[in-house]
């Protein structure tokens, strides 16, 4: 089976070639340090300290057989590599992730995908359906809801566990006196994320439509992505002000203080738009130098008017009996005001962080 890989041993690595001509160099180090003889049988974990493995480890001989690859060590220890496992890792190749799902940004016009919750309480295959269509477009409605509390958060906890946060692990969006927090109006609310004063905002946000019998309050969404992008695209300058400066977010009330300062951009080590942070209503007094501020102050004027500008807009009027979802942490949302005295609204909402979210689309991907 082994005759046509071949392999090669050097001082300071393997390098295996397989049938179709691939070829890889191993590291010595990271293969001494990824021994499957130095995982916890049961747990997977790795127990070898790396700090016990000879910095420059040596190898005396490599051989290929129907185990794999098997590495004799110069101080008499053994290793064996599966050929399978030795294709799929190694240096260069990040581990295939089923959860790691190619975004579909949008703009007005966009069709939010929509789910039913009958079936996704019922089915994991609905199930992981729609979290895979939530995680790729950021945004989707859940049909078929029972128009009662608790019935949102039923399906949430389909998923993972609630993330706790200072408004608990379960919110009410109606309007009602001495409110401590704007959402609890009936004003209108502009676009923003949720929670941009938390040291890490929640991650998939969960509105449940219990009743919107009012005149307005309309829901309003935007792909905070997109707008970014479209930054960067028009004025460099700016998203890249917006990428690196940091200002401070603050909520606060009789109990609690929460206060951060980021970026309103967050990017990935190779600058792609991974994150928005963005609530003009909890943005502190911005504190950069001087120098920095007329500038900064510029780009976000321009981002905030991308937000204001309808191109970018879905707006739809959530029914009784159906449920939004979306990715805190990149699409905007809003609501029209509303006059209370025209009808009873009320959405309950609950948020699961983005881990628990992958993660329950790795395990149904099993």
């Amino acid at each position: 089976m082994t005759s046509t890989f071949e392999i090669a041993l050097g001082r300071d690595t393997v390098a295996l070639r397989w049938p179709d001509g691939t070829s890889r160099d191993f590291p010595l180090i990271w293969l001494r340090d990824n021994d499957p003889a130095g995982l916890h049988p049961d747990t997977q974990e790795r127990v070898t300290d790396l700090l016990s493995i000879d910095p420059e480890p040596q190898a005396t001989a490599a051989e290929l057989g129907e185990g794999g690859l098997t590495l004799h060590w110069a101080d008499g220890g053994e290793s064996r590599f599966a050929l399978d496992w030795l294709e799929r890792h190694g240096p260069g190749t990040p581990v295939a992730d089923p959860a790691e799902l190619p975004h579909v940004t949008w703009r007005a016009g966009f069709t939010v995908p929509r789910h039913h919750g009958a079936r996704i309480a019922a089915d994991d295959t609905a199930l992981l359906d729609w979290l895979r269509d939530t995680v790729a477009c950021g945004l989707t409605i859940v049909e078929g809801v029972a128009k009662e509390p608790g019935a949102g958060l039923a399906l949430a906890e389909r998923i993972g566990f609630l993330r706790q946060t200072n408004f608990g692990s379960a919110f009410e969006v109606i309007s009602k006196p001495n409110p401590n927090n704007l959402a609890y109006t009936a004003l209108a609310l502009p676009l923003h994320t949720d929670l941009a004063n938390q040291e890490l905002p929640p991650g998939y946000q969960f509105l449940h439509c219990i009743a919107n019998e009012a005149e307005g309050g309309g829901s309003v969404f935007a792909d905070g992505v997109a707008m970014a992008e479209a930054l960067r695209a028009a004025d460099p300058e700016a998203f890249d002000l917006l990428a690196r400066v940091p200002i401070p977010f603050r909520f606060h009330d009789g109990e609690v203080d929460i206060r951060i300062h980021r970026p309103v951009i967050n990017l990935t080590h190779d600058g792609e738009v991974h994150e928005i942070k963005w609530n003009a209503h909890l943005a502190g007094v911005f504190d950069m130098e001087a120098a920095v501020m007329p500038a900064y102050y510029r780009a976000y004027r321009a981002f905030m008017a991308l937000t204001r500008d309808p191109a970018f807009q879905v707006r739809l009027k959530l029914q009784a009996g159906e449920m939004v979802v979306f990715d805190n942490r990149r699409v905007l949302h809003g609501r029209e005001a509303f006059d209370p005295a025209t009808g009873h609204r009320h959405l309950q909402g609950c948020y699961v962080d983005r881990g628990e979210v992958l993660s329950r689309i790795r395990v149904l991907s099993r």
